[in-house]
Order: structure tokens, then C-alpha cells, then sequence
């Protein structure tokens, strides 16, 4: 959950409990004004870390992490965030019509990749090849791409490094499909298996009895 959010719940939650805790003790129990007023701030305190807590936890147990493998996840979303800037602000460098469809298409399942893992980080597991590897030689890769590609003069040699290079970007956008469709892995196999499912109940219906009386009678 974002630490933002939470604790913005934290403050809606806490306000309101400070003021009630403190109209509790002036009316009902006759504290004075200085009394109540430290009983509605530790009140209120206690509420403000205790619902984020609360909600984390609960988000941890939702997805079956710790502390520690959440933590680990969340510092590598972000350094993977910085990573997929520095790629998008690349490939929009590079001048080329023919490349202005594959790099959307790259940013679009790169994104997919990020978005998908932030919103469940157990899949951050099922793509460790993607943010250890396969984003850092793509921002790599195409970063040199564009650095050498923007040299007013260009010789054999280095046209033939930009050839390579190229080559290299489009085998990476290849292994990162592969990516996204590894971290999909568990979704495609509950949807086969969904099919399978429907499949059998469908053929049970057509082979029953009821439907056997039927088209006899026809």
C-alpha cells in the first residue's frame, strides 16, 4: 500500500477519535479542558500509527510476505521505476518512424510487467529475470543505441555496431514478452484448467440421461 495513503486513513481515523475521546472525558467522566485534551492526543496518536499498521499487515497476509520479502520487493519496484524512465525517455530519442511501433510496444509490456508485480508483489518472483537482467541490458542497450546514433559522422564500423546494437534491442523485446508472459503463467494455466472444467460440465449435460430421454422423443 502506498505509505501516503495509509497514513492519510491514519489521520481520518485518528481526528475524529482525538475529538470523541475528548468529549467523552469533559461530559461523561468531568475532566478538566488540559486532561481531556492529553487523553484525545495519545488517543489520536495511537490510532494515527496503529491503522497503517493494521493495514499492512493486512496487505501482507493477503499476499503471503513478510516484512522483509515485502520491503526487498518495494525497493526494487522503485529502483526498477527510475530504470523504465531512463528507457522511455531513450527509445522516444531515437528518430527512427520504422522504431516508433516496437518501442511503444516495448514500453507497453514493460509497464505491464511493473504495474502487475506493484499490484501483486508475490509475482515479483516469477520476474526476477525481467527486472535483475532483461530491464537493465534493454536500458543499457538502448541508451548506447542512441548516444552512438546521434554522432553527426558515422563510419562503417560504427554503422555496423548500430546494426548489432538494433539486433540485440529486438532479441531483448522478444525475451521480454517471454517475461510477461512467465509472470502470467499461473492466470493461463487457471484459465485452461477453467476450460477444462466447463468443458467436462458441458459434455456431462450433453451425455445425460435427461438429454438422452430427449432426443429420443424427437
Amino acid at each position: 500500500m502506498n505509505p501516503f495513503i495509509a497514513y492519510f486513513i491514519g489521520v481520518l481515523f485518528a481526528v475524529p477519535a482525538a475529538v470523541i475521546v475528548w468529549l467523552v472525558s469533559v461530559f461523561a467522566f468531568g475532566q478538566s479542558f488540559l486532561s481531556s485534551g492529553a487523553f484525545s492526543l495519545v488517543g489520536g496518536i495511537l490510532l494515527f500509527f496503529l491503522v497503517p499498521s493494521y493495514l499492512k499487515y493486512r496487505m501482507l497476509k493477503k499476499h503471503g510476505l513478510t516484512r522483509k520479502e515485502y520491503h526487498y520487493i518495494s525497493q526494487n519496484l522503485r529502483e526498477a521505476k527510475l530504470k523504465i524512465s531512463r528507457l522511455n525517455k531513450a527509445l522516444f530519442s531515437v528518430r527512427q518512424i520504422a522504431s516508433l511501433k516496437q518501442n511503444i510496444e516495448l514500453m507497453r509490456v514493460i509497464r505491464k510487467i511493473h504495474s502487475l508485480t506493484k499490484k501483486e508483489p508475490k509475482r515479483f518472483y516469477k520476474a526476477e529475470r525481467f527486472y535483475f537482467s532483461h530491464l537493465d541490458s534493454v536500458v543499457e542497450l538502448t541508451e548506447k543505441y542512441v548516444f552512438l546514433s546521434s554522432q553527426p559522422k558515422k563510419s562503417p564500423e560504427l554503422e555496423q555496431s548500430l546494426k548489432e546494437t538494433r539486433r540485440m534491442i529486438e532479441e531483448m523485446n522478444r525475451s521480454i514478452e517471454q517475461d510477461l508472459y512467465h509472470v502470467l503463467s499461473d492466470d493461463i494455466d487457471d484459465l485452461h484448467y477453467e476450460i477444462d472444467v466447463a468443458k467436462h460440465s458441458i459434455n456431462t449435460i450433453i451425455d445425460s440421461p435427461f438429454q438422452e430421454e430427449s432426443r429420443s422423443l424427437r
